[in-house]
């Protein structure tokens, strides 16, 4: 039985009519918000995780265990950035690792310079410990965060370096044309953000089952955003000392990853602007299958060794990974939040009436 049936039996959550449609059985609500939106969502394994923007109180992050224990990180009352930081200037990205219990998520601002730091806790250390502060000009000199993830014992942080070709020729009124110069994965280790050896810049980043695959920066494009390519590799490596286990050769453009333990999906451009979903096996770099979806299709990806889903506006629908089969999943009343695939189950966040929760459904 997947860990969110677990939940919802712990919870004493049912069935409800009305919340959405779907192909595969009905909506259930796992958690409402009484008191505001949710911003961002994620899940791992036995884990749901969620950001709660405060009107009130402090901005915090909240974990959900399938027995229904329930921590709020940072501890509240604590100093930290966390508290008031105005969630309006820019998204948060979250994530969540089920054996450690971490979380790790982004604080965005854009003023004399955009920002994001990187920040995290875990619910045996519910101190917010501050990884890093991923900063870079209007311009786009500086650095750029390439993602978070989480997974297992695992979180991880992506960062590339945006710089000028010629500084002081910019300064003088000549060209500002800007380059790579450098970037890395970071790996969360307690209070500690050590580089996976070996590793580049990157543009995405998703880990699973002990490995981590990223989708390396190879150019840059307007305002500096770095950029990938589909002449450079997905590259999957041991997340914790950076040895190579497979390069994948991309059919187009990534333009974002998900990795479970034996699958590995790609949301692709290909020549023509034609958009796949093409998916691997992250140990032997072998193209497994690859479907057409609409051009609008989100670059958020969720994955588990059965099912890849993508969303397209409010729809989510699911790919059968053994078979190639696309089916519907659900279409929720707003567009999601955020959501996540555990085994044949499909978890998201949404809003309503300016009120967050979590629902839940069978992607199978």
């Amino acid at each position: 039985m997947p860990a969110v049936r677990f939940l919802l039996a712990a919870l004493g959550i049912v069935s409800i009519a009305g919340l959405g449609s779907s192909g595969s059985g009905g909506v259930q609500i796992v958690y409402r918000n009484p008191t505001g939106p949710i911003t961002a969502f994620t899940e791992d394994g036995s884990l749901l995780a969620w950001f709660e923007p405060g009107r009130h109180a402090c901005n915090a992050v909240h974990v959900l265990s399938l027995s229904g224990v329930r921590v709020t990180l940072p501890r509240p009352g604590t100093a930290n950035v966390t508290c008031r930081w105005s969630v309006g200037g820019g998204p948060v990205r979250l994530a969540v690792a089920e054996k450690t219990g971490g979380a790790l998520w982004t604080l965005h601002q854009r003023a004399q310079v955009v920002l994001d730091y990187v920040v995290g806790a875990a619910a045996g250390e519910p101190l917010e410990r501050r990884f890093d502060q991923v900063a870079h000009t209007p311009a786009g000199a500086g650095l750029w965060l390439g993602g978070i993830a989480g997974s297992g014992s695992t979180l991880v942080y992506a960062v590339t370096t945006v710089a000028y070709v010629d500084q002081v020729g910019c300064l003088s009124g000549g060209s500002c044309r800007l380059k790579l110069a450098g970037g890395a994965i970071h790996r969360v280790v307690d209070r500690h953000n050590p580089v996976i050896p070996g590793t580049g810049p990157a543009v995405a980043v998703a880990t699973a089952a002990g490995r981590v695959a990223y989708v390396p920066a190879s150019g840059v494009g307007a305002k500096g955003l770095p950029v990938a390519s589909a002449a450079h590799p997905i590259e999957v490596v041991a997340a914790e000392d950076g040895t190579p286990v497979a390069r994948i050769e991309p059919t187009g453009v990534p333009l974002g990853v998900a990795l479970a333990p034996h699958v590995l999906a790609l949301i692709e451009r290909q020549a023509g602007g034609r958009v796949v979903v093409s998916w691997y096996d992250p140990l032997t770099a072998t193209l497994l299958g690859s479907v057409g979806v609409p051009p609008k299709t989100s670059s958020r990806l969720a994955v588990s060794d059965d099912v890849i889903a993508y969303r397209v506006g409010r729809v989510v629908y699911g790919i059968a990974a053994a078979t190639g089969s696309v089916h519907r999943i659900v279409t929720a009343p707003v567009t999601p939040v955020g959501f996540a695939v555990e085994a044949d189950t499909l978890t998201w966040a949404e809003n309503i009436r300016g009120k967050g929760r979590i629902c839940t459904v069978a992607a199978g």
